[in-house]
């Protein structure tokens, strides 16, 4: 049996207060990964430092294709709500 609802006592919506809380972990957790990959692509450009570093065309294209290939790949999951699992890059 629901408990009634007291004079000046506002009735808590579960259903809101879960899509609060996913919408504020999304917000906290999303802007910790985003910031993880953004240092990540900046590590990565230091590699094109010729002085420190030997690569080939070939290799940054391979490099900028896997890159791509996986930012093609969260923009999808992220339109139809599914992930599909890791990959692992090597040259």
């Amino acid at each position: 049996m629901k408990e009634p609802v007291r004079k000046n006592e506002k009735r808590i919506n579960p259903r809101t207060t879960n899509v609060d809380e996913k919408r504020r972990r999304f917000k906290v957790v999303a802007s910790r990964r985003v910031q993880k990959v953004l240092d990540g692509l900046g590590n990565l450009e230091k590699c094109s430092n010729r002085r420190n570093y030997e690569y080939s065309e070939e290799d940054v294209k391979k490099m900028f294709k896997v890159l791509n290939d996986q930012f093609n790949k969260m923009k999808t999951a992220f339109s139809t709500g599914v992930n599909k699992g890791n990959r692992t890059f090597e040259f």
